[in-house]
């Protein structure tokens, strides 16, 4: 069985976690929540959830900033660093993107108008740069998306580059060079409201069974 770390907050509701498992468990992944480390698992899924603490990125919290949840940074930020160091892929999701960014030297912007619209099933489009993994899934060029986020990553981290991205230049997916399999995108691709969502799903799958941890 391929086993997937899958941390959550505390404070992060039943429904949403039901889509990411559900998400998983059909491209034949089990999800282990919020475990310590990735001993015995195979892969690291970094979902949605609240706005990742400042402190993290020594910026001061501005007022548009949620609260934050410190010991789900901790976790998340730890798991990450364990993940690359064992070659485990990683697929990010929203927050996860922001996280990931953050976990590796980046930073975020802490507040953005016109992606946070959770009654639209789809809100605006994104363009997917060519000759990049998400393209490889995906195809490049344009593709719709849902969004959930008032965040968005701003300085990147080393090794990490952008290859899809909003009108208005906000950045919609990340990938890190170096590894294997490190794939992040903003918008929500567990609630599969268009056919593509579960190619990525597929293709973490993929990169799995692949590595052969």
């Amino acid at each position: 069985m391929l086993r997937v770390a899958l941390p959550f907050g505390l404070r992060t509701p039943e429904p949403k976690r039901v889509a990411y498992r559900q998400a998983l468990r059909d491209a034949g992944l089990e999800p282990v929540e919020s475990p310590a480390s990735l001993e015995n698992l195979h892969g690291l899924l970094l979902a949605g959830g609240s706005d990742i603490d400042p402190a993290q990125y020594g910026a001061a919290r501005q007022p548009e900033s949620g609260v934050p949840d410190p010991a789900r940074d901790s976790l998340e930020i730890a798991l990450v660093r364990e993940a690359l160091a064992r070659e485990l892929p990683i697929l990010a999701i929203c927050r996860g993107l922001q996280l990931l960014n953050v976990a590796l030297g980046g930073a975020l912007h802490q507040h953005i108008e016109g992606h946070r619209d959770p009654a639209q099933p789809v809100i605006h489009s994104v363009s997917i740069a060519p000759a990049t993994r998400l393209a490889a899934i995906l195809g490049p060029g344009e593709y719709t998306v849902n969004s959930r986020h008032h965040q968005a990553a701003a300085a990147l981290a080393p090794g990490l580059i952008v290859t899809a991205t909003a009108p208005g230049g906000i950045v919609e997916a990340l990938e890190l060079l170096s590894h294997p399999f490190c794939l992040a995108v903003q918008w929500h691709p567990e609630e599969r409201l268009t056919t593509p969502d579960a190619q990525l799903f597929q293709a973490f799958r993929a990169a799995i069974k692949m590595a052969g941890n």
